[in-house]
């Protein structure tokens, strides 16, 4: 049964009768490259989250994460950031043949601040570049190559309303599911539960 709203914001114009304008601050934040501001705060990064768009028009939102600093800046308008293994199902790379169109936003533990890029996107090999990216000897097999078209902070108040990075704030975890119980309950393996944590504890194991 579909679920019925009083209201569902059809246009624009009534989106912004509901709102208060931006300040020229918000509207005239967005640069067009990664400035010195931008750059400091990617070096400082050590987490990024991608988004990206599917040939079926669904929307996919991928986290990466190394040292700070293992996203490189090669020019104001190019980003490089090394895919290392996963779970080799590739969805942001698969989405990139089709729609190019890609989302950053990069976080860094303890700040409020939040950076958002937004670009193209390409899949690429090159040796300088994935020995450039290299951890413990051990190259990217592939490395995302982001065309950046837009940039802009963001401001911190969704991380102080969540109280992201105050440890004595988090949530009880007890009853909080864990990768191994959702791939039993979705997946539906042949291994049993067991054998599926061990899979998990191994591959945690084996990060580059």
């Amino acid at each position: 049964m579909e679920i019925c709203f009083e209201e569902v914001i059809p246009t624009r114009q009534r989106l912004r009768e509901l709102s208060k304008q931006p300040s020229a601050r918000a509207s005239n934040k967005i640069i067009d490259h990664i400035d010195d501001i931008c750059r400091r705060f990617i070096a400082a990064c050590p987490f990024v989250i991608v988004a990206s768009r599917g040939a079926d028009g669904c929307m996919d939102l991928s986290p990466k994460g190394d040292p700070p600093g293992f996203i490189a800046v090669l020019d104001e308008r190019t980003l490089a950031i090394p895919d290392r293994p996963g779970n080799h199902r590739l969805d942001t790379f698969d989405n990139l043949l089709t729609h190019p169109e890609i989302g950053l936003l990069f976080m860094i533990p303890g700040n409020g601040d939040t950076l958002r890029v937004s670009g193209k996107g390409r899949i690429v090999r090159d040796s300088s570049l994935q020995t450039r990216l290299a951890i413990n000897g051990n190259p990217p097999n592939l490395v995302l190559v982001v065309t950046v078209e837009q940039a802009f902070m963001h401001c911190p108040k969704c991380i102080v309303r969540s109280r992201l990075w105050i440890p004595g704030e988090w949530p009880d975890r007890s009853d909080v599911p864990a990768l191994a119980e959702a791939i039993m309950a979705h997946a539906k393996p042949a291994e049993t539960a067991a054998e599926v944590r061990a899979i998990i504890d191994d591959h945690n194991t084996h990060l580059y």
